[in-house]
Formats: structure tokens, sequence, C-alpha cells
């Protein structure tokens, strides 16, 4: 029975048991087109792809369009460049992926103790912590030996320049010897004119990895992991008060643990691979002074001065417009030597000096003033309560001065 708008009046029943929504579902299937056996594949002259497909991988440079034309100088057909730049992707021959052939690296492992040294920073937690107002982050320094994966030196600092590292590498020399090779990153602390001239004066080769190539520092990667779990973790869960502290407890920690415990790879403690390597070289202590001065070339004046850092010094008179070598430390601006085509030229004698350290030195921070013990709320709070007791009016002219205050004389 069909009804005014023409539909079946058993309708109502269908909806009431889901069977006109199951016929629909079904209808919507039924009527979906099948995808097509081919897709992906050339349908028409498929042998021209297979020509397409040899041009590209002859010359993976070869563009998309430049093979279009050659299949059109070769045949007759155009085929579109979208064309062809589509199926050659589908077929995993687009450009990038054929210039970027696969590499592989194979381990790299120095051969004896001292060969090479790996340097790097890890940024530490905040000192003190928990963190507070007046807390910073702590960056650690340090010395990685490849051959033994001794933590050859490590510090913290609250900063992050050339000098720390160059002090960092100085303590390591003294205790370890000198290094054949110092691999370090590209950062600012370690790719500087001051830690290649510390390296050449030496004799270490001074080598920076790759940028966007981190398959060189896989031990190094490592080792920051160990610290972060071995080390930091225990120390920020102690809570850390001073940098002092915390280097006291990496010091012992890198003495007690993490150079004795056997290494998976090597199977041998890390201090003991490193001492088995027999004698160190050393350098002399000259030589080491010699190193770690940092140099600049400046052109002497008519009036026989040169300047540095804002201050003028006198040179000898008789190198009057020649260029000179000043070898200084940057700790102390006072004392400069001067050096021409390599030889000793005499001293450059402060004329005007306005700085007294290099400005790439942060300033030592001020010592902590010593407390006194002196409670001066718990005195007034006492005076308060004694006054209180005793049922009189405070004498406010009676309680001590405050700490720093200066009491004026007169009305004003």
């Amino acid at each position: 029975m069909r009804t005014r708008t023409g539909r079946c009046a058993g309708t109502r029943a269908a909806r009431s048991t889901g069977g006109c929504a199951r016929g629909a579902r079904a209808g919507r299937t039924r009527w979906r087109p099948s995808p097509r056996s081919d897709t992906g594949k050339v349908r028409a002259m498929p042998e021209l792809f297979g020509e397409a497909a040899a041009l590209r991988l002859e010359l993976p440079g070869r563009s998309a369009a430049q093979i279009a034309s050659i299949l059109y100088h070769r045949h007759g057909v155009r085929v579109a460049e979208r064309t062809v730049r589509g199926q050659l992707r589908r077929a995993g021959l687009h450009r990038a992926a054929l210039r970027a052939a696969p590499r592989a690296y194979g381990r790299y492992e120095a051969e004896r103790a001292n060969e090479r040294w790996v340097t790097d920073v890890l940024v530490g937690p905040w000192v003190p912590y928990p963190k507070r107002d007046g807390s910073a982050r702590a960056r650690l320094f340090l010395i990685v030996d490849d051959h033994s994966r001794l933590l050859v030196d490590g510090r913290f600092y609250d900063r992050e320049n050339a000098r720390i590292c160059q002090e960092l590498l100085r303590r390591a020399i003294t205790r370890r010897g000198v290094p054949e090779i110092l691999y370090a990153d590209n950062g600012a602390p370690f790719a500087n004119a001051w830690l290649a001239r510390t390296c050449a004066v030496l004799g270490i080769r001074l080598i920076h990895s790759k940028p966007y190539s981190p398959q060189g520092r896989g031990k190094q990667e490592r080792a920051n992991r160990y610290i972060r779990e071995a080390f930091l973790a225990e120390a920020t869960h102690h809570g850390i008060e001073s940098l002092d502290q915390l280097n006291d407890w990496f010091a012992a920690w890198a003495g007690q643990v993490a150079s004795r415990r056997v290494h998976a790879e090597t199977g041998q403690a890390p201090i003991d691979r490193f001492c088995a390597g027999g004698p160190r070289r050393q350098a002399d202590p000259a030589l080491i002074r010699e190193a770690f001065r940092w140099s600049v070339t400046r052109r002497v004046t008519r009036v026989a001065t040169v300047p540095l850092e804002g201050n003028s010094y006198s040179v000898d008179p008789a190198l009057t417009g020649r260029r000179v070598e000043l070898r200084y430390d940057p700790e102390n601006l006072a004392v400069i030597e001067v050096f021409l085509d390599g030889r000793p030229a005499g001293a450059a004698v402060p004329f005007v000096i306005g700085r007294h350290v290099h400005r790439a030195i942060a300033p030592a921070p001020p010592p902590a003033a010593e407390a006194t013990g002196i409670d001066y709320l718990g005195m007034v709070a006492a005076a308060h309560d004694e006054q209180a007791g005793a049922g009189a009016a405070i004498d406010f002219t009676q309680l001590p001065a405050q700490p720093g205050h200066r009491e004026e004389d007169g009305d004003g």
C-alpha cells in the first residue's frame, strides 16, 4: 500500500527493525567503484617508463622535464612532465633518494690511550637546586679518552666560553699527559683562534665534527647519558647548594665509580685500560704556559703605542709602523710581551689602562658576606615583649640601630 507521498506503508516497520538502514549500506557498497588493477602502473606505452627509469638511473640529476624531452625526440610521443615525475617517484627514483646514497659508518676506536680525546659540554641542573632566586644553569665541561672511555677531567661552570675550555684542557694535560687529537664540535668554546693556537703550540691536532653529522660522537653521547642517569639524577635528588659542592661530588664519583666500573664494550675498567698503555707524552711547564696564552696582531702607531682591549701600551720606538704580535694572559692585561716575526721584541708597558681583565673573561663573583649572627628583628620583638610585660610605653630610642642605618643630626 502506498501513501500519498509514494512511500510504502511498511517502511515504518522496516525502520523499526533496521532493515532500511542495512539496505542503504548494502546499496552504497554495491555501487562503490572497485579499485583498478593497474593503479600506479603505466597504462599507455609502458616501455617508455622503462626508458625513463633508465635515463634517471644513468644520471640522477636529470630532471623530469629533460627526460620527457628526450622521450619526445626519440619516439615522437609527448609525455607530460608531471606524469614522468609521478611515475619515477612511485618507483623510488626521485632525485633526492638517488643522490643521498646510504653510507655505512664503521665503528672507530683509538688504538691507544691519549691518541684521541673527545670534549663536550653537558647542560646540567640549576644550582642551587631545587631552583630558586639566584639559581644558574650549570654546564659540565668534560674530556673523555676515546680508547679507554676514561673521564679524563670534568668540571661544572655557570657559564660557557673559550677560556673555560682552555682551563679544563690545561688541567687534563697536567694530570694525564698530552693527547694526539682533540675532537670537538663546532660550538663557540671549541671553534675559536685561542684553542687552535693552544693545540698548535702543544702539537695537538684539533678536529671539529662535521655539522649535522653526529655519527662520530656516539661514545660521547653515551657518556653524557651515563652521567645524567648515574650522577645527576642522584645529585638533584639530594639537592645542590653550590657549584663547589657539585664539583666535589663529581670528582669523587668520577674517581671512585665511573673510572672503576668495568665497561661493557672494552671489558676493562677505564682507569686500568688507560694506565695499561704505558708512558704518556708530557709537556714542559713553560711550553704549557705559552700554549694557553692569547695572541693578537697589532700595528705599532707613529707614537710607538699599540691598542688592546681599550688599553694603550708603549713599545720600543724601533717597532713604529711594524706589525707585532702581543702575547698575554687574558686574566692580566698589565703584562704584555711583544714579538716581531716570532722573536721577542721586549714588553708592552701600560700607558693608558682601564681594563685589567679581558672582556671575554667573566668576573669572579664577589665573596659572600660573613654572617654576623645578629637577629635585629628578634631583638625588637624581645624588647616589645619586655615592655608589654612591664606595662610601660616602649622607648624606641633605646632600640639598637638597624645595620647600615646612619642617624642624622638636626631636624632634617
